[in-house]
């Protein structure tokens, strides 16, 4: 395992393919700003650009890593959560799959309400609603997840109060 010691910073990874790609870094730099916390942002849509990113990350002693939301980055959940934990990195994830074999933390949409709410449309079309006239929708139900074994390989403390408000703790 190699460990380096953190700056303050944080890193975040997204696929420039992805059309939300944009958004997703509007919002993460506005975070940041509003956390005065340095920003690296890496553009990963290969693997090899996944292994680059983790290469840039220790090589500048980020202190954290966020993963964004993409079909590709999830496809390559396995790559993520391996090299976070070889590289001893902090990170969190959008969806609950990456803690599950082995990453920090996730928040994202959960999904089982996504699928029951797109299925509830799909039965409004097949009863004759048109499709341009059912209002787009955000997701209205998150999901955090902690995997403490995960923690406790980083060395990580993670707060009573954090740990109430998750939906899941994997010990």
């Amino acid at each position: 395992m190699r460990w380096y010691r953190p700056r303050i910073g944080l890193q975040f990874v997204v696929n420039p393919s992805n059309p939300n790609a944009v958004a997703q870094l509007k919002d993460f730099q506005a975070v940041a700003s509003t956390l005065q916390q340095q920003i690296i942002i890496t553009k990963a849509s290969t693997e090899a650009e996944i292994d680059n990113a983790f290469a840039a990350l220790v090589q500048q002693r980020a202190g954290a890593l966020l993963v964004g939301a993409d079909a590709f980055l999830g496809g390559r959940r396995s790559q993520l959560t391996d090299l976070a934990a070889r590289n001893a990195v902090p990170a969190i994830y959008s969806s609950r799959v990456y803690t599950a074999i082995g990453g920090l933390m996730s928040y994202g949409a959960y999904y089982p309400d996504l699928f029951r709410r797109a299925a509830q449309l799909v039965g409004k079309i097949l009863r004759g609603a048109k499709p341009a006239d059912i209002p787009v929708e955000q997701p209205t139900k998150f999901d955090l997840v902690i995997n403490l074994k995960a923690a406790k390989a980083l060395g990580l403390t993670i707060s009573p109060s954090l740990l109430s408000r998750a939906d899941e703790v994997i010990e």
